[in-house]
């Protein structure tokens, strides 16, 4: 979910340089989860979504779910942008996506389908103006679990006027009616799905930053990888071509 508006980029999408100084950290201690908590309270307010409030956070039951990542997008060192990640399958279901949607979710659940469920997009909001590839960058992972985990499908629940960035990066296709969404202000979400195998090669012959490594979807996804430090993207292809780019605007 967006925090802030459709992305626009100059005619070379820098994201593809961008990754010098992009760090992927999965977040795991008490300091790290607070300032995610912190930093999606002020993209949400920023955003509109949200009434201020004392605790100034934003933390749900999901963020503890044992099918759940929570990464933070970091560049420069700085937290940027954060994400979480859920893998659905038919023991581990937990998610906003299968509460609000499961009508639709459980049957598919139930025959076998694995799904990659980002939730929770944020942006620093002073962040998000210098640097408006944050969503290609942050989603990205989204992309890589679909890899890691063999999914069947790319979910992503979405505003309804956020959705033609996902129809055009990710070929996702709204496969509900847009619903409300817990806590938010008179906004809705609607489910969009992509079927990852089918749609993988065309997605990377456009993108090519969403291509990634056997060993950098292990550091990332891995728990019980040593790791547990910064795991920088490494990029297997070219930059986007500049007509690549040009179709992100």
């Amino acid at each position: 979910m967006k925090s802030g508006a459709e992305p626009r980029t100059s005619p070379v999408l820098r994201g593809s340089g961008l990754f010098d100084s992009v760090d992927y950290r999965l977040i795991e201690t008490p300091e790290e989860r607070d300032s995610v908590y912190l930093m999606r309270y002020r993209a949400y307010l920023h955003g509109g979504l949200i009434s201020p409030s004392e605790s100034r956070r934003i933390i749900d039951v999901y963020d503890d779910a044992p099918n759940a990542w929570i990464f933070g997008i970091y560049l420069d060192g700085e937290l940027c942008s954060s994400l979480r990640l859920h893998v659905l399958t038919s023991e581990w279901r937990m998610s906003y996506s299968t509460e609000l949607f499961g009508d639709v979710l459980d049957s598919r659940l139930d025959r076998g389908e694995v799904f990659i469920d980002p939730a929770r997009f944020a942006a620093d909001p002073e962040k998000a103006k210098r640097f408006p590839e944050l969503p290609y960058v942050a989603l990205r992972l989204a992309y890589l679990a679909c890899d890691h985990f063999n999914a069947d499908t790319g979910l992503a629940m979405v505003r309804t006027d956020h959705q033609a960035f996902y129809r055009r990066v990710f070929l996702h296709q709204t496969i509900t009616e847009p619903r409300a969404f817990p806590g938010w202000h008179s906004r809705k979400v609607a489910l969009m799905a992509s079927d990852f195998r089918t749609l993988r090669e065309r997605v990377l012959a456009r993108f090519p930053i969403m291509r990634s490594s056997a060993f950098e979807r292990r550091m990332l996804f891995d728990r019980g990888s040593p790791r547990r430090a910064l795991s920088r993207p490494v990029l297997v292809s070219a930059p986007l071509s500049p007509d690549a780019a040009a179709s992100l605007v």
